[in-house]
């Protein structure tokens, strides 16, 4: 226990002596949320690659879906690495950071409005924004509950109330320079505590060849009856194998908190550079996760996990390590889940106070007022998704895997597409845009009230979710083709920023 308490004590000093000392970078809004468009490729990939892997990720989806399809579930961790991160940053980092910066967008709705020339697309935007990512946030806070009660058996509600003050903290003193240097240093322990905490867990049945045949000799009739269909390469259901693939992966490219990172780029090396340390590290938290996840049916059996829940078998599998591998954990989990908490409460927070409070209910607002509210709103933000939290705990309304996909099937299923045709595409049309916000926000709501109407493979929120993703790449060109054009000078001078004229060193490019 004392080791546990030493290890939480110094990851707290560390990360509240980060947003004191950040302060200087936090005095105006383009600083407190963007770090002044100048942060370097190391900040900004661990920034992206921590906002996406959370407690979220290591407890409820490892859990559940390491269970349902196995060592096969270590795909989701390599769609992770290889389509929400190397072709995220390759298709929307650069031109990202060039059309925001044109537009002067801080944040997501921000550049949909500006991008499509609509006050009330913008406001719309913001309004997803601040709902759909509290049950999100809600989730997080629900994961890493469970791995504090296993290690210091204390009550959940005060691990709710530690980590929600803490994080408003630091994130309220130093804003984005501070979440980004905290990321950083979380990234690190994430990195090394998932290593060390696989090499344990294989241990524990023979090492990793030894842990392999065990998991072919489980079976479970109510999944499959093919034999060793837990250790096999596309596992008992590729179908939604597929669904869970497409929703964590191909969903990163619509949520803001993750799109905003691009938007604080310093320059074309910190892309390149970022574009692969985030994809590294993706493969090894991610990839790292799943395979940990898909070990889980050694451990605990399927009576255990019906009445306990699927976001049990992380914590029941970590359970006999030794203390300090626990303490290991624990701060690996608070890592990932401080990290995602901060990213999230930065973009609702300078969301709603840029994007709706502003111009519309205050309608002179100076730069250090604006400040003021975003700070506040960080703190209504952690307050009303402490009390959902705690809530969803005490009824156990859903699961950690559930929540987080209705909150990511309703923003991606709205912004994602809007937002990549918004970037290459000059024919996109606000009513498009429009159409897009309400199917993919409409359709996870529905799904969420409306559940056993829907068909059997999309009353998952994960099928759903995924669904609604894609169907916004058809939603927008069809509704753009029916719909008035855009101003055609409007658009041309947006995609203007493109073509700026560069000087670069012959290495990178051959002279004419």
């Amino acid at each position: 226990m004392a080791i546990k308490i030493i290890l939480l004590v110094v990851f707290f000093t560390v990360m509240v002596g980060v947003g004191m000392y950040c302060r200087r970078h936090a005095t105006d809004v383009n600083g407190f949320v963007l770090g002044g468009r100048n942060v370097g490729p190391w900040l900004t990939a661990f920034a992206y690659g921590t906002s996406y892997f959370s407690a979220v990720i290591f407890v409820g989806y490892a859990g559940q879906f390491g269970w349902k399809f196995g060592i096969s579930s270590t795909w989701i961790g390599i769609g992770n690495a290889i389509i929400g991160s190397l072709l995220a940053w390759m298709v929307l980092g650069r031109r990202t950071r060039l059309m925001t910066h044109y537009f002067d967008s801080a944040t997501m709705p921000e550049f949909f409005g500006a991008r499509f020339d609509s006050k009330s697309l913008r406001v719309f935007a913001s309004l997803l924004v601040f709902i759909f990512l509290i049950p999100y946030t809600a989730s997080l806070y629900n994961g890493l509950s469970r791995l504090f009660g296993m290690a210091f058996n204390i009550d959940y509600t005060f691990c709710i109330i530690i980590m929600a003050v803490l994080t408003g903290i630091y994130v309220i003193a130093g804003g984005y320079m501070a979440t980004a240097i905290n990321d950083f240093i979380q990234g690190i322990i994430m990195i090394f505590g998932i290593i060390a905490v696989i090499a344990a867990v294989l241990r524990t049945n023979g090492g990793f060849l030894g842990s392999i045949d065990a998991l072919s000799r489980v079976s479970d009739e109510s999944v499959s009856d093919a034999p060793g269909v837990f250790a096999s390469f596309f596992g008992p259901d590729p179908l939604n194998l597929l669904s869970v693939i497409i929703l964590t992966s191909l969903g990163t490219w619509g949520l803001p908190q993750m799109v905003q990172k691009f938007y604080s780029i310093k320059d074309e090396g910190s892309i390149q550079k970022g574009t692969v340390i985030s994809t590294l590290f993706a493969v090894v938290v991610a990839g790292g996760c799943y395979f940990l996840g898909s070990f889980g049916r050694l451990f605990t059996t399927g009576e255990a996990v019906a009445e306990s829940g699927c976001d049990s078998i992380i914590p029941t599998m970590l359970s006999d390590l030794s203390p300090l591998l626990i303490g290991v954990v624990v701060i690996l989990v608070l890592s990932a889940s401080m990290s995602t908490l901060s990213s999230l409460v930065m973009a609702s927070s300078s969301t709603l106070t840029l994007d709706f409070i502003k111009g519309i209910f205050v309608k002179k607002m100076d730069d250090k007022r604006q400040l003021l509210f975003i700070r506040v709103l960080i703190v209504v933000f952690i307050l009303i998704s402490v009390v959902i939290a705690i809530f969803q705990y005490k009824s156990s309304v859903t699961f950690i895997a559930q929540l987080m996909g209705i909150s990511w099937g309703a923003l991606a299923g709205s912004f994602l597409a809007p937002f990549l045709y918004g970037l290459y595409w000059r024919r996109t049309t606000r009513s498009a845009v429009y159409t897009c916000f309400v199917f993919g926000s409409g359709i996870m709501v529905a799904n969420m009230l409306f559940r056993p109407a829907f068909p059997e493979i999309l009353q998952s929120p994960i099928n759903c979710g995924a669904f609604a993703m894609l169907a916004g790449f058809i939603i927008v060109p069809v509704v753009s083709a029916f719909t008035k054009a855009p101003d055609q000078k409007y658009v041309e001078d947006a995609f203007s920023c493109y073509d700026t004229k560069v000087v670069v060193p012959a290495r990178q490019s051959l002279a004419d």
